[in-house]
Protein backbone atom coordinates (compact mmCIF):
# COMPACT_ATOMS: atom_id res chain seq x y z
CA UNK A 1 0.00 0.00 0.00
CA UNK A 2 1.78 3.31 -1.13
CA UNK A 3 1.27 6.44 1.11
CA UNK A 4 -0.91 9.39 0.13
CA UNK A 5 1.30 11.84 -2.22
CA UNK A 6 1.71 15.58 -1.15
CA UNK A 7 -0.71 16.48 -4.13
CA UNK A 8 -3.39 14.35 -2.79
CA UNK A 9 -6.60 16.44 -1.44
CA UNK A 10 -6.76 13.32 1.42
CA UNK A 11 -2.98 13.64 2.60
CA UNK A 12 -3.60 15.27 6.16
CA UNK A 13 -1.54 17.81 6.49
CA UNK A 14 -2.74 19.42 3.24
CA UNK A 15 -6.26 18.45 3.67
CA UNK A 16 -5.97 20.64 6.80
CA UNK A 17 -4.37 23.48 5.21
CA UNK A 18 -6.49 23.37 1.77
CA UNK A 19 -9.41 23.18 4.67
CA UNK A 20 -8.02 26.60 6.66
CA UNK A 21 -7.40 28.35 3.80
CA UNK A 22 -10.84 27.87 2.47
CA UNK A 23 -12.34 29.23 5.37
CA UNK A 24 -9.77 32.20 5.49
CA UNK A 25 -10.45 33.21 2.06
CA UNK A 26 -13.90 34.27 3.04
CA UNK A 27 -14.13 38.14 4.11
CA UNK A 28 -16.82 37.22 6.92
CA UNK A 29 -15.26 33.83 7.93
CA UNK A 30 -12.10 35.84 8.18
CA UNK A 31 -13.07 38.84 10.17
CA UNK A 32 -14.56 36.25 12.74
CA UNK A 33 -11.59 34.35 13.15
CA UNK A 34 -9.56 38.24 13.36
CA UNK A 35 -12.13 39.26 15.79
CA UNK A 36 -12.13 36.03 18.33
CA UNK A 37 -7.76 35.90 18.13
CA UNK A 38 -7.75 39.29 19.21
CA UNK A 39 -10.52 40.12 21.15
CA UNK A 40 -11.73 36.83 22.74
CA UNK A 41 -15.24 34.87 22.38
CA UNK A 42 -18.09 36.20 21.46
CA UNK A 43 -21.22 35.63 21.12
CA UNK A 44 -23.83 35.69 17.96
CA UNK A 45 -25.66 38.48 18.38
CA UNK A 46 -22.52 39.97 19.63
CA UNK A 47 -20.54 39.48 16.14
CA UNK A 48 -23.49 40.35 13.61
CA UNK A 49 -23.68 43.68 15.47
CA UNK A 50 -20.08 44.12 14.91
CA UNK A 51 -19.85 42.93 11.30
CA UNK A 52 -23.17 44.60 10.31
CA UNK A 53 -24.56 41.44 9.28
CA UNK A 54 -27.90 39.60 10.40
CA UNK A 55 -27.81 36.74 12.42
CA UNK A 56 -29.53 34.37 10.20
CA UNK A 57 -26.40 35.21 7.26
CA UNK A 58 -23.68 34.91 10.47
CA UNK A 59 -24.96 31.67 11.43
CA UNK A 60 -24.34 30.04 7.87
CA UNK A 61 -20.78 31.41 8.33
CA UNK A 62 -20.47 30.31 12.17
CA UNK A 63 -21.73 26.42 11.22
CA UNK A 64 -19.08 26.27 8.60
CA UNK A 65 -16.56 27.72 10.75
CA UNK A 66 -17.78 24.87 13.57
CA UNK A 67 -17.66 22.29 10.97
CA UNK A 68 -13.92 22.87 9.82
CA UNK A 69 -13.17 22.25 13.90
CA UNK A 70 -11.86 25.92 13.43
CA UNK A 71 -14.43 27.39 16.48
CA UNK A 72 -16.41 25.79 19.39
CA UNK A 73 -18.98 26.92 21.42
CA UNK A 74 -20.00 27.01 25.28
CA UNK A 75 -23.27 27.93 26.50
CA UNK A 76 -24.30 29.98 29.58
CA UNK A 77 -28.39 29.71 30.50
CA UNK A 78 -29.78 30.91 26.82
CA UNK A 79 -26.49 32.78 25.67
CA UNK A 80 -23.87 30.70 23.47
CA UNK A 81 -20.73 32.09 23.07
CA UNK A 82 -18.03 31.01 20.47
CA UNK A 83 -14.61 31.11 20.66
CA UNK A 84 -11.36 29.39 18.61
CA UNK A 85 -10.73 25.75 19.29
CA UNK A 86 -7.04 25.58 18.97
CA UNK A 87 -5.59 29.50 20.07
CA UNK A 88 -2.64 28.59 17.28
CA UNK A 89 -4.71 30.08 14.10
CA UNK A 90 -3.73 33.35 16.28
CA UNK A 91 -0.35 32.90 14.66
CA UNK A 92 -1.55 32.42 11.33
CA UNK A 93 -4.07 35.15 10.83
CA UNK A 94 -0.56 37.30 12.41
CA UNK A 95 1.59 35.62 9.60
CA UNK A 96 -0.76 36.71 7.23
CA UNK A 97 -0.72 40.47 8.50
CA UNK A 98 2.59 40.65 7.99
CA UNK A 99 2.75 38.85 4.54
CA UNK A 100 -0.03 41.60 3.51
CA UNK A 101 1.57 44.58 5.13
CA UNK A 102 -0.22 45.46 7.76
CA UNK A 103 -2.45 44.27 10.41
CA UNK A 104 -6.04 42.74 9.04
CA UNK A 105 -8.92 45.02 9.99
CA UNK A 106 -11.25 44.93 13.19
CA UNK A 107 -14.36 46.65 12.62
CA UNK A 108 -14.92 49.18 15.92
CA UNK A 109 -17.53 48.50 18.08
CA UNK A 110 -21.80 48.72 16.20
CA UNK A 111 -23.18 49.67 19.39
CA UNK A 112 -22.69 52.58 21.62
CA UNK A 113 -22.01 51.47 25.33
CA UNK A 114 -24.89 52.97 27.12
CA UNK A 115 -27.96 51.42 25.95
CA UNK A 116 -31.12 49.48 26.93
CA UNK A 117 -31.54 45.80 26.65
CA UNK A 118 -35.18 45.35 26.55
CA UNK A 119 -36.06 47.38 29.59
CA UNK A 120 -33.66 47.31 31.91
CA UNK A 121 -29.65 48.96 31.60
CA UNK A 122 -27.02 47.05 29.74
CA UNK A 123 -23.09 48.59 28.82
CA UNK A 124 -21.10 50.53 31.10
CA UNK A 125 -23.94 51.18 33.46
CA UNK A 126 -25.70 47.51 33.66
CA UNK A 127 -22.50 46.13 34.12
CA UNK A 128 -21.67 48.09 37.34
CA UNK A 129 -24.86 48.49 38.67
CA UNK A 130 -24.49 44.39 38.84
CA UNK A 131 -20.85 44.02 39.59
CA UNK A 132 -22.09 46.67 42.61
CA UNK A 133 -24.47 44.46 43.96
CA UNK A 134 -22.65 41.57 44.25
CA UNK A 135 -19.78 43.19 45.46
CA UNK A 136 -22.00 44.44 48.61
CA UNK A 137 -23.30 41.04 48.81
CA UNK A 138 -27.40 42.26 47.61
CA UNK A 139 -26.76 39.43 45.24
CA UNK A 140 -25.27 36.38 44.50
CA UNK A 141 -25.38 33.84 41.65
CA UNK A 142 -26.25 30.51 41.33
CA UNK A 143 -24.45 27.53 39.65
CA UNK A 144 -25.48 26.85 36.13
CA UNK A 145 -28.05 29.47 35.63
CA UNK A 146 -28.29 32.95 34.46
CA UNK A 147 -30.70 33.81 37.19
CA UNK A 148 -29.07 35.81 40.68
CA UNK A 149 -30.27 35.39 43.73
CA UNK A 150 -30.92 38.37 46.67
CA UNK A 151 -27.97 38.65 49.25
CA UNK A 152 -28.29 38.94 53.06
CA UNK A 153 -27.47 42.61 52.37
CA UNK A 154 -30.45 43.30 49.61
CA UNK A 155 -33.21 45.32 51.73
CA UNK A 156 -29.73 47.65 53.63
CA UNK A 157 -28.22 48.15 49.62
CA UNK A 158 -31.76 48.62 47.61
CA UNK A 159 -33.39 50.80 50.29
CA UNK A 160 -30.46 53.49 49.27
CA UNK A 161 -32.65 53.50 45.89
CA UNK A 162 -36.09 53.33 47.23
CA UNK A 163 -36.54 49.45 46.15
CA UNK A 164 -38.25 47.18 49.04
CA UNK A 165 -36.59 43.83 48.67
CA UNK A 166 -39.57 41.68 49.10
CA UNK A 167 -41.90 43.31 46.22
CA UNK A 168 -39.37 42.16 43.50
CA UNK A 169 -40.04 38.44 44.17
CA UNK A 170 -44.19 38.46 44.23
CA UNK A 171 -44.68 38.76 40.60
CA UNK A 172 -43.82 35.73 38.13
CA UNK A 173 -40.77 37.66 36.32
CA UNK A 174 -37.22 36.49 37.74
CA UNK A 175 -36.00 38.95 40.38
CA UNK A 176 -32.57 39.27 39.05
CA UNK A 177 -30.68 37.99 36.16
CA UNK A 178 -27.28 37.70 34.99
CA UNK A 179 -27.79 38.87 31.35
CA UNK A 180 -24.25 38.42 28.87
CA UNK A 181 -23.58 42.30 27.43
CA UNK A 182 -23.32 41.99 23.76
CA UNK A 183 -20.78 45.06 23.53
CA UNK A 184 -18.49 44.05 26.96
CA UNK A 185 -18.74 40.57 26.64
CA UNK A 186 -19.46 41.35 30.46
CA UNK A 187 -22.60 40.05 31.97
CA UNK A 188 -25.19 43.35 33.01
CA UNK A 189 -28.58 43.11 35.49
CA UNK A 190 -31.71 42.20 34.11
CA UNK A 191 -34.83 40.78 35.53
CA UNK A 192 -37.25 42.83 37.59
CA UNK A 193 -34.35 44.36 39.88
CA UNK A 194 -32.86 45.59 36.39
CA UNK A 195 -36.19 47.64 35.35
CA UNK A 196 -36.82 48.56 39.09
CA UNK A 197 -33.35 50.26 39.53
CA UNK A 198 -33.51 51.63 35.85
CA UNK A 199 -36.93 53.39 36.38
CA UNK A 200 -35.51 54.95 39.81
CA UNK A 201 -32.58 56.36 37.89
CA UNK A 202 -34.88 57.94 35.43
CA UNK A 203 -37.45 58.91 37.93
CA UNK A 204 -33.82 60.55 40.20
CA UNK A 205 -33.03 62.80 36.21
CA UNK A 206 -30.03 60.43 36.14
CA UNK A 207 -30.35 58.58 32.75
CA UNK A 208 -32.77 59.33 29.76
CA UNK A 209 -33.68 56.74 27.61
CA UNK A 210 -32.88 58.36 23.96
CA UNK A 211 -35.71 59.02 21.26
CA UNK A 212 -34.58 55.67 19.38
CA UNK A 213 -35.84 53.27 22.51
CA UNK A 214 -32.80 51.48 22.45
CA UNK A 215 -29.92 53.74 23.55
CA UNK A 216 -29.39 55.98 27.21
CA UNK A 217 -27.75 59.45 28.00
CA UNK A 218 -26.66 59.70 31.27
CA UNK A 219 -26.70 63.01 33.01
CA UNK A 220 -23.45 65.03 33.20
CA UNK A 221 -23.08 64.38 36.39
CA UNK A 222 -24.68 61.31 36.95
CA UNK A 223 -21.51 59.25 38.07
CA UNK A 224 -21.27 61.49 41.82
CA UNK A 225 -24.88 60.64 41.94
CA UNK A 226 -25.05 57.69 41.03
CA UNK A 227 -22.32 57.20 44.43
CA UNK A 228 -24.75 58.67 46.34
CA UNK A 229 -27.26 55.96 45.65
CA UNK A 230 -24.75 53.34 45.35
CA UNK A 231 -21.59 54.00 47.17
CA UNK A 232 -18.66 52.71 45.46
CA UNK A 233 -20.12 52.39 42.47
CA UNK A 234 -17.52 52.59 39.17
CA UNK A 235 -18.57 53.36 35.54
CA UNK A 236 -15.23 51.82 33.83
CA UNK A 237 -14.06 54.07 30.56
Amino acid sequence: MTSLGWTSAEQPVVATVTGLARELADPIRLTVLQLLAHEGPHGMTQLADVLGVTPARLGNHLAKLRQAGLVVTSQSGRHVTYRLKDPAITAVLDALADYAGGALPLPGPAAPPERLCYDHAAGRLGVAVLDHLLAEDALRRRADTDELELGPRAAEVLARLGIDADTLTTGRRKTATSCLDRTLRRPHLGGALGHAILTRLRTEGLVEVDADGRTLTLHPDAGDRLGDLLPGLVLDR
